[in-house]
């Protein structure tokens, strides 16, 4: 698909080449009649200039083409030829009286005159050939259009170039601002369409902020929108209701499950009673998410991180794992968000390390000015990977253990903040998943005060 704007421009530019080509010619062909008999003379003047031979004491008319062409045309042509002395005449029987006597001998340039009995008018030319004088008188000829034009062309080029290019640049400077007008109009309705948050795409754009010509393709986008927004409201609320319907059978079924006499098929039933306890408040935990509004406020992300790494200490002494932090700067790192949430994806995250990161002896978190980066030295993950994780119900444990919706917590936990969840991972050489938080101004003093004091 081409640009609207190099589509409307190159159109405009042929649209205008066309009027000013169909306006010379109308030009051309409604030229005063003086000035046609005027030019048709000195087109005769040139064939005839051209068909002329002087050889000594000979003048000669060689019978061009276009002298054919031209007694093809012109049943009454009649003309006379002189250089010097010497005459040369042509329909001698239709030629009227003339005011000149031949030879004739007069100024250089060309005119029309009227013949003696006032019926006809004729041509006199006359052209300097060397030492002599080329004397021409024509009547009755008929020029085609085409030849006429072509003269009238030849003889106004720099005119006609110089017309053509102010004409040209006028269509260009308009082509130009009418483009720019239709690119701003549809940039005004793709930043609003932009603006629109993708997770609650119930903001509508404004009629009066677009042009007419794409007011039906807004209202289309708004109708798209509403209907997007009634669908993600719907799958929120059937996430939220059935994972809340969920919590008292499982509540019932642990109950029961304690009543159970084998150890074996009671461990098996506890263990698998967790994992859907699990995936349940995890569902619940991405539907408060997704269906509410936090409020945010200054809080230490090293403090919070150094936390975190602190409560994962046990189990990563159990697996053999060192746990680190490095930290360019000493002294608290302030970021606008919510301190449970935040550490519940800071959590997600180490515990997807020591969990999944096949092979690794480290774990760092690295803190730095916009965030915090988990990195580990195991495996790594296949290629692409790294991208079906953020997905729900996508787990990179072979076993099968965990719900799978750890990292979309994560992800929709940085979405709410302004942030991101970044990820990579190169085989053999690790992971590394980044939370990013929006670069903001220094906290106030009273900000720094109310985190202290909290």
């Amino acid at each position: 698909m081409t640009s609207i704007a190099r589509t409307f421009a190159l159109s405009l530019g042929i649209a205008a080449t066309m009027i000013f080509l169909i306006m010379v010619a109308i030009f051309v062909s409604r030229y005063p009649l003086e000035e046609r008999e005027f030019r048709a003379c000195r087109v005769v003047a040139a064939v005839l200039d051209r068909a002329t031979e002087i050889d000594g004491r000979n003048l000669t008319i060689r019978p061009t083409s276009a002298l054919a062409e031209l007694k093809a045309d012109s049943p009454n042509l009649w003309y006379v030829v002189s250089a010097g002395d010497m005459v040369s005449e042509y329909g001698s029987e239709r030629r009227p009286a003339l005011p000149f006597a031949f030879p004739y001998h007069g100024p250089v340039g060309s005119s029309v005159f009227n013949t003696l009995d006032q019926k006809s008018t004729f041509c006199l030319a006359v052209a300097q050939r060397g030492s002599l004088q080329l004397a021409m008188m024509v009547g009755e000829p008929q020029v085609r259009f085409g030849r006429m034009a072509g003269n009238f062309l030849v003889n106004r080029i720099f005119s006609i170039i110089l017309v053509a290019l102010a004409f040209a640049a006028t269509v260009a400077i308009g082509s130009a601002l009418a483009a720019r007008f239709v690119s701003r109009g549809i940039e005004r309705v793709a930043l609003r369409a932009l603006a629109i948050d993708p997770s609650a795409p119930q903001g509508l754009i404004s009629l009066s902020e677009v042009p007419r010509e794409l007011k039906p393709l807004v209202e289309a986008l708004n109708r798209a929108f509403g209907e997007i927004d009634a669908y993600i409201r719907m799958q929120r609320r059937f996430l939220g209701n059935a994972a809340h319907q969920l919590r008292t059978p499982l509540t019932l079924l642990r109950a029961k499950v304690e009543d159970v006499s084998e150890p074996a098929l009671k461990v098996e039933l506890v263990r698998d009673i967790r994992r859907l306890t699990s995936l349940v408040s995890a569902m619940l935990d991405l539907a408060r998410l997704q269906n509410h509004a936090i409020e945010k406020r200054p809080i230490d992300l090293a403090q919070i991180t150094l936390d975190v790494l602190a409560d994962f200490g046990p189990s990563a002494l159990d697996a053999g794992i060192e746990l680190a932090l490095e930290q360019a700067e000493k002294g608290p790192l302030l970021v606008q968000g919510v301190d449970a949430a935040v550490r519940s994806a800071l959590a997600n995250l180490v515990g997807n390390a020591l969990i999944h990161a096949h092979g690794a002896r480290r774990i760092v978190a690295t803190l730095r000015r916009d965030g915090v980066s988990i990195d580990d030295d195991g495996a790594g993950l296949p290629d692409g990977a790294e991208h079906k994780l953020l997905e729900p119900f996508q787990t990179g444990n072979t076993a099968g253990d965990g719900a799978g919706l750890g990292l979309s917590i994560v992800r929709e936990i940085m979405a709410a903040h302004g942030g991101e969840l970044i990820t990579s991972s190169t085989p053999g050489r690790g992971t590394s998943m980044s939370l990013r938080f929006p670069v903001a101004a220094a906290p106030t003093i009273s900000a720094q005060l109310e985190l202290q004091t909290s």
